[in-house]
């Protein structure tokens, strides 16, 4: 199978599993109560949702530069987005079964993304 097309593939299987584990975390009980009367540890601002934004937006932008872009970029651009979304997916994360499960799932599937790349040679 083409190294593009693995790549495009694992970014897909980590945007859902991203998606997922914070659909079911709203299932948890008080889960939305806390969110509604801002009893969050960190505040929750305009700001803070823009960052949260664009570090969702890396997964789902690879879905499509890995299929479209030239060799080279394609490469590294793989790396370091697989390196910055484990950053937020470890560290942004709680310490509920299910979250823990998705990081797991996730982080396994960004090794797989990095070791394509990073093995990856130029067609001739």
């Amino acid at each position: 199978m083409d190294v593009k097309i693995k790549l495009s593939i694992l970014w897909v299987v980590v945007m859902l599993n991203m998606v997922f584990a914070d659909i079911l975390s709203f299932m948890l009980p008080g889960f939305l109560n806390t969110l509604i009367n801002g009893e969050t540890d960190i505040i929750i601002s305009q700001g803070l949702l823009l960052i949260f934004a664009i570090l969702l937006e890396i997964p789902i932008l690879m879905i499509f530069f890995s299929r479209v872009l030239k060799y080279r970029i394609n490469r590294i651009l793989n790396i370091v987005a697989a390196v910055i979304s484990i950053v937020f997916v470890v560290g942004g994360g709680t310490f509920t079964y299910h979250y823990i499960f998705f990081t797991f799932v996730e982080v396994v599937c960004m090794v797989f993304i990095i070791k394509y790349a990073w093995e990856w040679k130029e067609y001739l």
